[in-house]
């Protein structure tokens, strides 16, 4: 499974960007959209910026991932008892 993480861009030099994913900070490629400035929000896969969106998405996906990494990880610790 393949999954984008919704950023906050940091700064932009040429074409690639800074971008804070969840309070780490990744490098971005910035070919598939090149007009994203400083502050808006992208999804990041594989190194790539592949799509803008608003606040209130990327913070919904954001709580959506989370979430399914705290059920996660309730899977595995039920799992080592």
């Amino acid at each position: 499974m393949c999954v984008a993480v919704p950023g906050r861009v940091e700064s932009v030099e040429g074409q690639t960007a800074v971008v804070d994913v969840g309070g780490a900070t990744v490098r971005a490629r910035l070919d598939l959209v090149p007009e994203v400035t400083v502050g808006e929000y992208v999804l990041v896969h594989a190194g790539f910026a592949i799509e803008t969106v608003d606040e209130a998405s990327a913070l919904e996906i954001r709580a959506l991932l989370d979430e399914a990494e705290r059920l996660f990880q309730v899977e595995v610790e039920e799992g080592e008892t």
